[in-house]
């Protein structure tokens, strides 16, 4: 029997570097960006548009101006929709392999529930990921620590919601 692991992890608190450690040390399959890939590979769109859309969760709380229609907010849910959709069968894919594996992020936990995998959750005080977050910017970025906090808890709400979203349907 195969034995996957998941990570889960706060925005900044290290969990891709956790679960890239762990899979060379176990000589596991590790996958990451790979599930981005695979997606884009799938559904036949650019990965970039495929992990931007995954990643920004403010669709659901998109207000209706002038600007925005039922159709336009319903046009980004519907696409969104059918990434996560994409994403359940990609992640599904790997565990159906039966390779021992460790999945970071993209609620794999919720999403292979059935299969039990070992989950971790990786977390750290806000301080120390805003640390982080500054040891590891792009050159160039000079983002305020204000705007590194609210970004942390702007994406770490944003994956709650779709955690939320997947465990009810999952």
């Amino acid at each position: 029997m195969s034995q996957i692991i998941t990570i889960s992890w706060e925005f900044g608190s290290g969990g891709r570097e956790l679960g890239t450690r762990l899979a060379e040390l176990l000589d596991y399959d590790y996958y990451d960006r790979e599930i981005i890939t695979a997606i884009a590979r799938q559904s036949g769109l650019d990965e970039g548009y495929v992990e931007r859309t995954l990643e920004d969760h403010t669709w659901q709380a998109a207000p209706l101006t002038f600007r925005h229609s039922f159709s336009s907010v319903n046009a980004v849910q519907r696409t969104q929709t059918k990434l996560l959709l994409e994403q359940r069968r990609v992640i599904e894919g790997i565990a159906k392999t039966g390779k021992n594996c460790v999945i970071v992020g993209r609620s794999a936990d919720v999403l292979l529930a059935g299969e039990r995998p070992f989950r971790i959750f990786v977390c750290a005080e806000l301080e120390a990921k805003i640390r982080r977050c500054i040891e590891r910017a792009p050159a160039g970025e000079s983002l305020s620590r204000r705007d590194i906090q609210q970004n942390i808890r702007r994406i770490d709400k944003g994956r709650a919601r779709i955690r939320e979203l997947l465990a009810g349907g999952a």
